[in-house]
């Protein structure tokens, strides 16, 4: 079993990491064109709903967006949101990895996906100290950046708030045993974290029903 470990800086940071372990069934019983249809249903509803869209007035009081901005970052899952309502597809490439991007813009928080049969040993949720280089999730070298929120196993960084996913854990075509993490901003209540991940929960079981889930906040 994998243990994931928080470091004491995060604690005073006050930043909670959460994240669903899934163990879904073989993929031929994945319920993939309902997941697909739902998530279709999802984007044409946001786009109705926000027809009048200001992305000022929805996003610049956004804990995730100020927080990318401190790093002269653009807050990606808003601009995921923005593909949506201008009437980009919802993606079909790898429905276990799409899951989070259907949480992403139903929500607005970060997520995303890992082969947990990848992870090498334990996982430590740290604040990042410097700049540090890892392999990205399109193969490119990427770094975390000094009071980043990183993930680390015992073969280097896994995940990274502002960087994204490693390649060597990212969720790959024969993934069945996932962990999606659910990264919490300074002082955002554990609540809100918990609801985060129901609502997570809510879009696994549209592709399975008869996934495993377990769910956690440290």
């Amino acid at each position: 079993m994998t243990r994931f470990i928080k470091d004491p800086v995060l604690t005073e940071r006050n930043i909670l990491f959460a994240w669903l372990e899934v163990r879904y069934p073989e993929r031929s019983g994945w319920q993939t064109e309902q997941f697909y249809a739902a998530a279709d249903q999802t984007a044409a509803a946001l786009r109705e709903q926000y027809a009048d869209y200001d992305r000022k007035a929805m996003f610049s009081a956004d804990p995730y967006f100020r927080f990318f901005r401190k790093f002269k970052k653009t807050y990606p899952v808003m601009l995921q949101f923005e593909s949506i309502l201008n009437g980009r597809p919802f993606p079909r490439h790898n429905p276990a990895a799409e899951v989070p991007f259907l949480f992403e813009i139903k929500t607005r928080m970060l997520s995303g996906t890992h082969d947990l049969d990848s992870v090498r040993g334990d996982v430590r949720i740290c604040s990042a100290a410097e700049r540090e280089p890892f392999i990205g999730l399109r193969g490119e070298e990427v770094h975390c950046y000094p009071n980043d929120v990183i993930g680390r196993d015992d073969e280097g960084i896994i995940l990274s708030l502002v960087a994204g996913a490693d390649a060597r854990t990212c969720c790959h075509d024969d993934s069945t045993h996932v962990f999606y993490p659910v990264f919490g901003m300074p002082d955002m209540p554990e609540e809100t974290l918990q609801k985060a991940l129901d609502e997570l929960a809510d879009c696994v079981r549209l592709l399975s029903p008869e996934a495993l889930i377990t769910k956690h906040i440290i």
